[in-house]
């Protein structure tokens, strides 16, 4: 799962960051709002982590205009202030949960897992586009109601990423993003090639189709 942190202060963002990736999320990192809103407008995040005081304004402010666009992901507030009415606002403004610096990190873990649990209780657990089936809690795919396939881990993030974004020209280098963290090593240039092909045989070959210089599209219909 890939998650979005959204904190300035550059020594607590790095170790954040590498107990994320440590405990298996793909970690993007933001030290402004304006960085924020740039990589919510072109990344999927399963979760995101905001501080509330940042150099350009109020985490608070960030996760509003987020959740009055329609934007469900799971949200941590990181803040210094700790009476009641500052986590009464932060709750109302749309934080799913509201965290006190300075916290152990194993707690912020915690409630992380915590909010994703819930919300795999209220989402619907299979994704359907076009005949194809996802079911993300086993990582299983079904095409046209035949057997279920157990898809590897990066079969599974790939191939969601395309049904939540389905008729959708997705370049090489997004999909390569889904699969590594900013701050990674590059991958092999020919990896999502490699993935397209795997799906294609599990899918059928005309599910996924290749745009010459562009990239690829799963189609709905």
């Amino acid at each position: 799962m890939k998650v979005l942190l959204v904190e300035d202060d550059d020594l607590l963002a790095e170790s954040l960051s590498e107990t994320l990736e440590d405990n298996g999320y793909r970690v993007d990192t933001a030290a402004t709002l304006g960085a924020a809103e740039t990589l919510v407008s072109t990344e999927t995040y399963g979760l995101a982590i905001v501080d509330i005081g940042l150099p350009d304004g109020s985490g608070l402010d960030l996760v509003a205009r987020w959740r009055a666009r329609g934007r469900q992901l799971p949200i941590i507030a990181l803040t210094a202030r700790d009476t009641w009415e500052d986590k009464v606002v932060g709750l109302r403004r749309g934080a799913d949960d509201y965290l006190t610096k300075p916290f152990h990190e194993a707690e912020l873990l915690a409630r992380l897992q915590a909010l994703l649990r819930r919300q795999a209780r209220s989402l619907s657990q299979v994704l359907r586009v076009n005949g194809i089936q996802l079911d993300e809690s086993t990582q299983q795919v079904s095409v046209d109601g035949r057997r279920w396939q157990t898809l590897t881990a990066t079969e599974f993030r790939l191939l969601r990423y395309l049904m939540h974004h389905p008729d959708r020209v997705l370049s090489k280098a997004q999909l390569l993003d889904q699969l590594y963290s900013l701050e990674q090593d590059a991958p092999a240039p020919n990896l999502v090639e490699v993935y397209i092909g795997r799906l294609r045989r599990r899918l059928g070959r005309e599910a996924i189709q290749t745009r010459r210089g562009q990239g690829y599209v799963l189609a709905s219909r």
